[in-house]
């Protein structure tokens, strides 16, 4: 008995069709996660403004921590550098004028000799008082004769309490308590003006704080740097960074300190970064990052620290691979 072919060819056809079907459907790629590189920069000025004298870095150069970035003319710097300095002599003089005796050596010295004088007339006075005492009681001195012997002996003892008291006067120092006190201050103060100046002139002539890239120069030699204007911007090697999205729904698996890998235009295998922020409050995908399907979602703004052997220029484009 022969069996219709037909139904079996449609059977066979279906089957192909839907075979091809199967394989030729696009199927969703897997989900990533998109951003960039960022670099934070140091952009290094001086405090006054001058001319600059030198630079001796270019764009792009690579510099080590200590190294000389550029320098302003000194000349201005150096000049009040010279002027604190000599307030700071200056008042430390004064300051040592007003803790000086008021009288010279010499002057102290006729000062002692004229103490000596009245204490020898002194002893010779309270002599001649004894020797009228010893009479008088006798009867052999008036009483006019004792009186007088005990004026002279007092008036000795007068010049010699008047002698000590030139002396003592004559070794006090010129400056009462208080005025040394402000003498004092007057020395800290310019001492702090002066040190103030020296660190100045070493703003005008930075040196890197760390090692890095020069990333942009904004004055040549020659030219008037505004104070406080930046001359050029130093990008540290440790301050690279990756700037990523990540949708609302899988920001609760993400922790600072967690790694994540991530993929870039030339960079050959994947990489690893380590989390280091995470951005407290939603946002919309930002417009330069955006795809078909992240069109339109709520994400988070999350950081990741790259390695510092691992540099990468910032700006360039990466995709991260979720967990």
């Amino acid at each position: 008995m022969n069996v219709p072919r037909r139904p079996v060819i449609a059977l066979a056809m279906l089957a192909a069709v839907a075979g091809a079907a199967f394989v030729l459907a696009p199927r969703d790629e897997p989900e990533r996660w998109l951003g960039y590189v960022e670099g934070e920069a140091l952009y290094v000025a001086a405090p006054v403004s001058g001319t600059l004298a030198r630079r001796p870095v270019e764009r792009g150069a690579t510099v080590r921590a200590g190294q000389e970035l550029f320098a302003l003319d000194p000349r201005t710097t150096d000049a009040q550098t010279a002027q604190a300095q000599a307030e700071l002599a200056s008042a430390r003089a004064q300051f040592s004028d007003l803790g000086d005796a008021r009288q010279r050596a010499p002057e102290l010295d006729v000062s002692r000799a004229a103490q000596q004088a009245a204490r020898a007339q002194l002893a010779r006075a309270q002599a001649d008082y004894d020797r009228f005492a010893a009479l008088a009681a006798k009867g052999f001195a008036s009483r006019t004769q004792l009186d007088a012997a005990r004026q002279a002996r007092d008036v000795a003892a007068a010049s010699v309490r008047q002698a000590q008291a030139q002396e003592a006067s004559g070794e006090l120092t010129v400056g009462r308590r208080e005025q040394q006190a402000a003498a004092a201050a007057g020395v800290a103060g310019a001492q702090a003006a002066l040190s103030a100046q020296v660190r100045r002139g070493e703003e005008i002539a930075p040196v890197a704080a760390v090692a890095g890239t020069i990333e942009q120069t904004f004055f040549n030699p020659g030219e008037w740097v505004p104070a406080n204007q930046p001359v050029l911007a130093l990008l540290p090697a440790d301050r690279r960074k990756l700037r990523f999205f990540v949708p609302q729904d899988s920001i609760a698996a993400l922790k600072p300190g967690m790694a994540v890998r991530f993929t870039c235009d030339g960079c050959g295998a994947a990489r690893t970064a380590t989390i280091r922020y995470i951005a407290p409050r939603a946002e919309f995908t930002p417009p330069v990052i955006y795809s078909e399907r992240a069109r339109a979602k709520l994400v988070f703004l999350v950081e990741a620290a790259l390695p510092v052997d691992q540099p990468l220029p910032p700006g360039l484009p990466v995709a991260i691979e979720p967990r």
